[in-house]
């Protein structure tokens, strides 16, 4: 299928699950209870994408209070008892875990949740993991003392949880690094090599999603001090042009991308964000037939994915059902010119 769409990351959660609209929102259920709302969340999340006419489909991130922290809490090597407050992104302060040991996978994370979203349909499905240098940015490092090896540890047990999450018969791993759209000499340095290294040796579709962030107040005054052309693809584009990941995403819809940048990704797949993840507004199809067929003028149709500009988990769900509507119905139109 030509332009086939999908989302970037999270959905919302049903309010009987987790408080609406909030970032690391606690879970409203527990023991028993709160596995069976999770799997009923993640029916729930196939469901409104089916029925929006999504072709890749994801679990909308239910089963995780935060698409960093819920695979860390896993992981040996980190205490989530003693949080230290960190800058992320180098523009706003969270309470974070603390490394304070060799990082090590003792088990797989989100094979079985996997599993669980193969059984529910019959389209591709992709699950996301986070990049490590975006990993890194959400941790205090008491052990490592180094951004760079803490990267490499966890390239290490990302790998180790992307094979196992193949294995259940996904079609796409996609690993999210919105934080190399903000240390770029890291990202040339080292960046790049741990993203190959997490995704090494896997036979399914391989993606990296790198935005500007979810709708937050912090990510939308950022947003706000970059100016009249947001260039900052141009530094990681080139880089990841040259890599062995098959997919990159961007940020386009109700933004300042150039779009001509997307060209400095050729020989990709490139995810195309016409779906504005900071607004209630939702938009019309028309709006998104337009983004659509500007990349398509930089882009080989064959090559392109519509999706969202990034996670949707602050948003409410009837808009967040309208945007994936939008999105698909838009797509349709342009399939139908080309």
């Amino acid at each position: 299928m030509l332009l086939p769409t999908t989302i970037a990351g999270s959905l919302p959660k049903p309010a009987w699950l987790a408080p609406p609209k909030q970032l690391w929102a606690p879970w409203l259920l527990e023991g028993s209870l709160l596995e069976e709302g999770k799997r009923d969340a993640v029916r729930l999340a196939v469901a409104d994408q089916e029925r929006a006419g999504i072709d890749i489909v994801t679990d909308g991130e239910q089963t995780r209070r935060h698409f960093v922290t819920t695979f860390i809490e896993s992981l040996e090597g980190v205490d989530f008892q003693h949080r230290k407050t960190v800058r992320i992104r180098n523009r706003y302060d969270a309470d974070v875990p603390v490394v304070t040991g060799p990082i090590a996978r003792r088990r797989p994370v989100f094979a079985e949740d996997a599993a669980f979203l193969r059984s529910l349909t019959r389209r591709r499905i992709k699950y996301t993991l986070p990049g490590p240098m975006t990993a890194v940015d959400t941790l205090y490092d008491a052990h490592y003392g180094s951004r760079e090896k803490l990267a490499w540890a966890f390239a290490e047990v990302l790998n180790e949880e992307a094979r196992a999450i193949e294995a259940a018969g996904v079609d796409v791993i996609q690993f999210d690094e919105p934080a190399f759209n903000v240390y770029f000499d890291e990202v040339r340095d080292w960046g790049i090599a741990a993203l190959e290294r997490a995704a090494q040796g896997l036979g399914c579709r391989t993606a990296v999603h790198i935005c500007y962030g979810y709708g937050i107040k912090a990510n939308n005054d950022w947003k706000k001090s970059l100016g009249d052309e947001w260039r900052q693809y141009e530094k990681t584009f080139p880089l990841l042009a040259r890599s062995r990941i098959g997919q990159v995403s961007l940020e386009c819809a109700n933004s300042h991308v150039p779009l001509e940048l997307i060209g400095l990704l050729d020989g990709k797949d490139v995810m195309v964000g016409a779906i504005d993840v900071a607004s209630d507004r939702v938009e019309t199809p028309d709006e998104v037939a337009a983004t659509v067929r500007a990349a398509l003028k930089y882009v080989r149709q064959d090559r392109l994915l519509p999706c969202t500009n990034c996670g949707m988990v602050p948003l409410s769900r009837d808009i967040a059902r309208g945007k994936l509507a939008a999105l698909a119905e838009g797509t349709a139109r342009v399939r139908v010119e080309l």
